[in-house]
């Protein structure tokens, strides 16, 4: 089954960015923001994140100190209507996002010649131009794929600004150091570590699970040590063997613009890597394959 297609996924994602910019002077949700593109808030903005390189907290933040900034000069309200107008609560809650962002105060701003970077609206068509061409690298086998038992370790982490990206491999340092290997029973491939990202939230906390592949469940675990069934369905299966960094990198290629220029869309449910242990040395050589549950 082919998903939405090339042209939907860049307009539905554009759609949220001028649901966002209608309403700078509003409270905004994510969930709000998302539901303008028919992805969940999670995929949102994860998706969000690996086009445009941040958040989309950070963007909402950027460009509404950036309007505001255009106010001060262009407008004779005070600084603290302005602020509140762009959902500050305070005068000094806006001072210092202003002076954390520009590096000047909002007053001296106004009152002096200043140029500043303004963050501009984002046009994501833009970036789909700016991606033709980058689909020669890392094509994905397409497989369908049975139900996976797996017993594994529960870690927590988040999506935003990427933090997952320096979390994970700490999550396998401690997996590995603490020997939690030895306490998952009835093992299939025991040279095989399973990563899994699950449990998705709107406000991009998400579990991460390391483990390893089982006969069945278990039905006593120690603490911190769950059952999990990855389900059966069609995946992109991305192989990598490089260092440590071309599996985050892979991650955001994926999400970033695979999955935008491909036929498919992302179909729910858990994305996992499969890293080959024994032929892996970390952090210069990792044998890993990633797994994306697609429709």
């Amino acid at each position: 089954m082919k998903g939405i297609g090339k042209v939907d996924y860049y307009e539905r994602m554009q759609q949220a960015i001028e649901f966002i910019e209608k309403n700078l002077q509003k409270e905004l949700t994510i969930t709000d923001i998302a539901s303008k593109t028919y992805f969940s808030s999670f995929h949102f903005q994860r998706l969000f994140q690996a086009i445009t390189g941040f958040s989309v907290q950070k963007y909402i933040r950027q460009r509404r100190l950036s309007e505001a900034a255009i106010k001060m000069k262009e407008s004779s309200q005070s600084i603290l209507e302005i602020a509140i107008s762009f959902q500050y609560g305070s005068q000094e809650a806006f001072s210092r996002a202003f002076i954390n962002y520009f590096n000047i105060a909002p007053g001296k701003f106004r009152r002096k010649d200043v140029q500043l970077g303004i963050q501009a609206k984002l046009n994501l068509l833009d970036f789909k131009e700016k991606m033709k061409g980058e689909l020669t690298i890392n094509k994905p086998k397409i497989i369908s794929l049975n139900k996976i038992h797996i017993i594994g370790h529960e870690y927590k982490t988040n999506l935003n600004n990427e933090k997952y990206f320096e979390e994970i491999p700490g999550f396998y340092d401690h997996f590995g150091r603490n020997e939690y290997y030895l306490k998952i029973p009835s093992k299939i491939a025991p040279n095989f570590a399973y990563g899994i990202s699950c449990n998705f939230h709107d406000d991009g906390n998400f579990s991460f699970i390391v483990g390893e592949e089982v006969r069945n469940e278990a039905n006593e675990l120690e603490s911190g040590f769950i059952n999990f069934e990855i389900p059966e369905g069609k995946y992109a299966e991305f192989t990598i063997d490089g260092p440590s960094e071309l599996v985050q990198n892979t991650r955001r290629y994926i999400y970033g613009t695979w999955l935008l220029n491909s036929n498919y869309e992302r179909n729910a449910g858990p994305d996992f890597e499969v890293t080959d242990v024994c032929n892996s040395i970390f952090p210069n050589r990792m044998r890993v394959k990633i797994y994306i549950p697609i429709k």
